[in-house]
């Protein structure tokens, strides 16, 4: 018999019995989130942490259950409806076993209904509104991020205590108005009250008439006043407030932490009280401990903020994938649902009800260092999950 036509026989017999050797293809994870736009700063911490992530959690093969991790990249450009659609391409076209993303919560909400649309798993990650996990949560939604609950409750559990009158500054969208209302739920068992609530567009750069407003609500008010600022991106309300001069009035400033190059500012606010998700020097464990000093190596500087974020999500995907042993949407889910992982904030579990990441958080007092470039977030109170009641608002 000719060779090949042998080669072709013994091919067949092996197929149908079975046995003949199958190459696994990639896995897929797309990563759909705000290269672009106001929040690209924090995207591309994300990105690095992410990619960062699946190197220590593969231990550098980019490979789990015998099968090369492939990451393919799709830019929001902050637009929900674009973020929608690429999710949707990265599910229907790309073939994309999981993703992960975005930045802005706005995008994120957009997004939520192409994962169930789908039956796909999308990881949450850095958005924080409540309402990703709560009013407009489905069960292929879980999130590696801190939400805007356990951002205010930390806060409140920072600054809150008896005889402390509290105005707040949000972004009038779904990250300014949902962290305020946890703020406010919050605050009420630490003595503290909330006197009033302001909010501003997301592209404010003047703040005088807010700040009148909250100097007005705050003045004649005894014991300590603090306006406690709930921001993100890059107009800066903390030194806009601070330049109309609130200790005329005897009025503190508060806000939460951030990232590196926004901790610059913080420097003219030495002793500024808040909470924070995360600051490089603060977690003490074996996996932060690694991100720190492989991101000094790689790119010279420490981790910041959502460099940490992204490496968690990537934890928690090669995690569940090891545990479930396949890449299949129901095995995973029911495998993450009370999931717990090692992050480099320390131990991390999904809750089962909303798939909310339960988290430690840091209350902070700002300690300024000429020869540190940025304001140094002090750790004074490690605020633990059993800390934090963090409401389930999805009715599950």
């Amino acid at each position: 018999m000719n060779p090949w036509l042998k080669g072709v026989a013994a091919s067949a017999l092996l197929l149908a019995a079975g046995t003949l050797p199958v190459q696994a293809k990639d896995i897929i994870i797309a990563h759909v989130y705000d290269k672009t736009g106001p929040l690209e700063a924090y995207a591309q911490q994300t990105q690095r942490g992410l990619m960062m992530g699946l190197d220590y959690a593969t231990h550098g093969t980019m490979e789990v259950l015998g099968r090369k991790i492939q990451v393919i990249q799709k830019d929001t450009q902050t637009k929900p409806d674009l973020g929608k659609s690429l999710l949707a391409e990265a599910f229907g076209d790309d073939g994309a076993d999981i993703a992960v993303g975005p930045t802005s919560s706005a995008t994120a909400l957009a997004m939520l209904p192409v994962a169930q649309e789908y039956k796909k798993i999308l990881v949450v990650e850095p958005a924080v509104a409540d309402s990703i996990t709560g009013s407009k949560w489905n069960r292929y939604i879980f999130r590696t991020a801190r939400n805007s609950s356990q951002d205010a409750i930390a806060n409140a559990l920072a600054i809150g205590r008896p005889n402390t009158y509290i105005a707040t500054l949000g972004q009038d969208y779904a990250f300014g108005r949902d962290g305020v209302a946890a703020f406010k739920a919050a605050l009420k068992g630490t003595g503290a009250q909330l006197v009033y609530e302001e909010f501003a567009p997301v592209q404010t750069t003047d703040f005088t008439a807010a700040a009148q407003r909250l100097f007005d609500a705050l003045k004649n008010k005894p014991g300590r006043k603090i306006i406690w600022v709930i921001w993100a991106g890059g107009a800066n309300p903390l030194a806009r407030l601070n330049d109309l001069d609130p200790k005329r009035y005897g009025i503190e400033l508060s806000t939460g932490g951030n990232i590196l190059p926004a901790l610059v500012a913080y420097k003219a606010f030495p002793g500024l009280e808040g909470a924070t998700y995360y600051y490089y020097d603060i977690p003490k464990n074996p996996v932060n401990d690694w991100l720190v000093k492989e991101h000094e190596k790689q790119f010279h500087s420490p981790p910041d903020f959502f460099t940490a974020g992204g490496m968690t999500a990537a934890i928690a995907i090669v995690t569940a994938l090891e545990k479930a042993k396949t890449t299949d949407t129901e095995t995973l889910i029911k495998t993450m649902e009370g999931m717990s992982f090692e992050t480099p904030k320390g131990n991390m579990i999904f809750r089962k009800q909303d798939h909310q990441a339960l988290q430690d958080m840091y209350a902070f007092k700002i300690e300024v260092d000429p020869k540190v470039a940025w304001a140094i977030p002090e750790l004074t109170r490690v605020i633990t999950i059993a800390d934090m009641n963090v409401p389930i608002e999805n009715g599950r």
